[in-house]
């Protein structure tokens, strides 16, 4: 582990409002998503933009890509609004950003963020002028902006110059050192020219996203230790199913512990027809399984094996999961730190037991040629055994008592029975 990697937990970084979320500075890491819907069709975009505030995300970025896009922005926002949804909206703009912020005013006050590239933002001069624009439209309506350099759209004449740089070394470096240091460059260099234009050093978060994981940990721990501003993770294009999980938590699981992230998004590619909830859903497993934040009691189950030929434990898992999902918007109106409780589904008497009494609560139930009951433990207690057909219903009653017992919020805001 490099000096760099772990000097940064040193550097605090700076803290910046977006809309009514604190991003960086002492605030917990947070969950990002984006739509994949046109945004000039208002209703499908608010309907998409709900499901994913309601799974959790935090915020919520947006494509504005062309006039009718920058009209349905301000519409959008009034439509969540009336539902009781105060989601920050992020403007994500490419190539003609400059124009659509200046021609609707109306649009670059509804967004509570505007996302930059600077690699095609503009060409030569033309460039600096148009990202000028930008910046003094975020100075104007007082909106912070997240300067994103992808590898992919990464500023070609900064490259290029670093490329010339590098040939007259006397030991050059490899083509991905030169194309590491130009992603950080491009970003620290737009948040310098951001700054002298007048935006606020609170106003800034940076991202440096690639595709590749070991790349992505580079760029990240270097950009790190070279600034305090606020960082975005997440890979490009982390990829369809288990493969873009896998990256995505291989990719931001070492930064997170190294203490490297301030805002998270898992860029999964859906399936055909599936709902994009998916990535916010990973995003706070991430966090969750890190311990640095909690969202849903979490179900430990046993992965099964030969001493658990009936399926009855998995499914029981599977619902008891569902349950809390289901009940935690519920609860989190009147109990404080239920999210926290973890709850133990375990197939067979082998690691039944002792999985359940370091949980909260745990049900042991019968694995191959055991007697068909399942004791349940509460707090590393053996209390009841249940058996029977409402054995599922049972463990749900129980779970739903111990919140109320454990959890349930005084007058005074301290909890019961802590």
């Amino acid at each position: 582990m490099s000096d760099n990697h772990t000097s940064v937990r040193h550097i605090q970084r700076a803290s910046v409002q977006v809309g009514g979320i604190t991003i960086g500075g002492q605030a917990p890491v947070r969950v990002q998503s984006m739509t994949s819907t046109d945004t000039a069709d208002v209703e499908a975009s608010v309907t998409q933009i709900a499901e994913l505030a309601e799974a959790g995300s935090e915020l919520v970025r947006v494509t504005v890509n062309n006039e009718e896009a920058a009209r349905a922005v301000p519409l959008i926002r009034d439509k969540l609004l009336a539902r009781g949804l105060d989601v920050p909206l992020v403007g994500d703009f490419h190539y003609n950003g400059h124009k659509l912020l200046t021609r609707h005013p109306a649009c670059a006050e509804a967004l509570a963020k505007y996302r930059i590239n600077p690699g095609n933002v503009g060409r030569g001069k033309r460039k600096d002028e148009q990202f000028a624009t930008m910046i003094e439209q975020a100075c104007r309506y007082d909106k912070p902006i997240r300067i994103g350099v992808n590898w992919g759209s990464l500023d070609q004449d900064l490259l290029a110059r670093r490329l010339d740089q590098n040939a007259a070394l006397p030991e050059p470096l490899t083509l991905a050192e030169v194309q590491r240091e130009a992603l950080i460059l491009s970003a620290l260099d737009s948040a310098r020219a951001a700054e002298s234009l007048g935006l606020g050093h609170n106003k800034i978060i940076l991202s440096c996203k690639t595709s590749s994981v070991p790349e992505l940990l580079k760029v990240y721990r270097e950009l790190a230790s070279r600034c305090d501003y606020p960082l975005h993770l997440g890979l490009t294009e982390a990829g369809m199913g288990s493969k873009g999980i896998v990256a995505s938590t291989a990719g931001l699981a070492p930064l997170l512990l190294a203490g490297i992230g301030d805002t998270i998004r898992i860029s999964l590619t859906p399936e055909p027809g599936a709902s994009r909830v998916k990535e916010v859903l990973v995003a706070q497993e991430i966090l969750q399984c890190l311990e640095l934040r909690s969202f849903v009691p979490v179900v430990i189950a046993c992965p099964g094996c030969g001493r658990t030929s009936s399926d009855y434990f998995r499914e029981l898992a599977e619902n008891i999961q569902a349950f809390l999902r289901r009940q935690m918007p519920v609860w989190r109106e009147s109990y404080d730190g239920v999210e926290e409780m973890k709850v133990a589904v375990m197939g067979c008497v082998v690691n039944g037991p002792g999985e359940s009494k370091q949980a909260n609560i745990g049900i042991s139930l019968p694995g191959s040629g055991e007697t068909p009951v399942a004791p349940v433990f509460i707090d590393g207690e053996r209390d009841v055994t249940l058996k029977g057909e409402r054995l599922a219903e049972d463990f749900e009653e129980i779970i739903e008592d111990y919140v109320k017992r454990t959890y349930a919020r005084t007058e005074a805001g301290e909890l019961l029975g802590k």
